[in-house]
């Protein structure tokens, strides 16, 4: 009997491992099933085994504003193309020239690099590694200065948008003062700041009001500047000083300077000052802070760092310029969000009709 039933669970026991035994090589030949599914689609698109590969400026690609965006589109890539997306974070200038080196030794089939003050470095890069596609967002080169023509520049009509932000910004304003600082007096800055100047100037002309521009005087070039794109004490201590002078709508043209005037902003409430952020809908990107943002004026870096990564993949990429207007779409002002009620009706109408006499040259954003 003893026997038997040894002999019994013996035979139970070899059964239920011979079904673990099956369930297991199912499992593993299920996952290697969908393992080599997986490859087989990543190879399928058509950017497989290319590296797109993005230098970023100081502030990070995290600054939920022009880095960020531009790495959007770099990830855009690698989802829709199948690129590798690659990045290395600048903390300071003298890094550019390093991390350009970095990724021509890492063999990238396009660099990507993020702002004005990468403009020497990347015609230095450029110019020694011809054969390597390059593009630069707000930087456009004359001619001779690349001597293979491998990069395409990315510049965008901001003041286009920028003079319908100040066009809003005075249409709300309460107490008849609006605001305005920059990181670093360059041209990728200053033209949002002319833009917003002038907007406001055309809602005077158009409404017989008086509102004042704090911290920038566009005939001079000169105004409020902190010098930096990464010190958030900055962006508060600089909007606190708008604010103390009568403005309650201020527009940080600083990176992630801004989220230091945002804080500040959902602090004091936006009965005391609102932020017109820049470069990303902030108001989706400062999550922290969304409640305080009026509107955004959008630079879509994104999509045109896309396109160029594309043209690689497509074996059509050309150098150059790429400009984006409101025309185009490459640029435009954010929805108003949580303070769509704060902006009236006739004010959304007079915007639509500023928008469309920019577009057909009826307005200029010059002034």
């Amino acid at each position: 009997m003893a026997g038997a039933v040894l002999t019994v669970a013996a035979l139970a026991l070899a059964g239920c491992s011979s079904s673990d035994s099956t369930d297991t090589a199912a499992t593993a030949s299920e996952s290697a099933a969908e393992s080599a599914t997986d490859e087989a689609v990543t190879d399928a698109l058509p950017g497989a085994g290319l590296k797109a590969c993005e230098v970023t400026d100081v502030g990070g690609v995290d600054d939920k504003g022009f880095n960020q965006k531009a790495y959007k589109g770099v990830t855009d890539a690698a989802d829709q193309l199948g690129v590798e997306a690659i990045v290395l974070e600048s903390q300071a200038e003298t890094d550019y020239a390093p991390n350009l080196q970095s990724f021509v030794d890492q063999g990238c089939s396009v660099i990507v690099t993020v702002g004005f003050l990468l403009g020497d470095a990347t015609k230095e890069a450029a110019n020694a590694n011809p054969d390597i596609p390059f593009t630069i967002v707000d930087y456009a080169y004359a001619d001779g200065e690349i001597t293979n023509n491998n990069v395409l520049g990315q510049v965008f009509n901001t003041d286009e948008a920028a003079f319908l932000a100040g066009y809003l910004a005075a249409g709300t304003t309460k107490t008849g003062k609006v605001g305005t600082f920059g990181g670093v007096n360059i041209p990728p800055v200053t033209i949002f700041m002319d833009g917003f100047y002038y907007g406001v100037q055309k809602y005077n002309a158009d409404n017989g009001t008086n509102v004042e521009v704090l911290g920038w005087d566009p005939a001079a070039q000169s105004g409020l500047f902190t010098e930096n794109f990464e010190s958030l004490d900055d962006g508060r201590t600089f909007a606190q000083n708008l604010v103390d002078e009568g403005a309650d709508i201020v527009m940080p043209v600083a990176g992630p300077v801004g989220l230091g005037s945002a804080a500040l902003a959902s602090e004091l409430g936006t009965d005391k000052l609102m932020i017109i952020g820049v470069d990303s809908d902030q108001f989706e990107s400062d999550t922290a802070n969304s409640g305080v943002y009026l509107t955004s004026v959008l630079k879509q870096m994104d999509v045109t760092t896309f396109n160029a990564i594309q043209a690689v993949v497509d074996g059509t990429f050309e150098g150059g310029v790429t400009v984006g207007t409101l025309e185009n779409g490459g640029v435009s002002i954010a929805p108003f969000h949580d303070m769509d009620a704060a902006v009236s009706a006739d004010l959304k109408t007079q915007l639509d009709t500023i928008k469309a006499g920019v577009i057909d040259g009826s307005i200029s954003v010059k002034g």
